[in-house]
C-alpha cells in the first residue's frame, strides 16, 4: 500500500509529507532545529507536546502567524515558516 504524499514548503524548501500530517511534523521532517523564537529572550524553541497544550510549536503558516503547528493538517503547497519574536497582534 503506498501512502499519499503532498508537497509542503518549509522555509522556503520543498518537502513531501505523508497527507494528513501536521505543519509541526513537516518542520521536524525538514530538519528544522527550532521552529520560533521567545518574543522576551530570543531563546530557539521546537515542538514539544504535538497535542496543542504547551505552544512551542508556533509558526506562520500560509502568511498567518502564531499557529500552532501541531494542530495544523498540511495541504498540498503550504507555506510554513518560522516564526521569529513577536507577533503583531489584531
Amino acid at each position: 500500500m503506498t501512502r499519499e504524499t503532498v508537497t509542503v514548503y518549509v522555509d522556503g524548501k520543498p518537502v513531501s509529507v505523508g497527507a494528513g500530517e501536521s505543519a509541526a511534523a513537516a518542520a521536524l521532517h525538514a530538519g528544522l532545529s527550532y521552529t520560533r523564537t521567545s518574543p522576551v529572550t530570543d531563546e530557539k524553541r521546537a515542538p514539544y507536546c504535538m497535542m496543542g497544550v504547551c505552544f512551542e510549536c508556533l509558526m506562520v503558516i500560509d502568511g498567518v502567524p502564531s499557529r500552532q503547528a501541531c494542530m495544523v493538517k498540511v495541504a498540498a503547497g503550504m507555506r510554513i515558516e518560522r516564526q521569529i519574536g513577536a507577533r503583531e497582534l489584531g
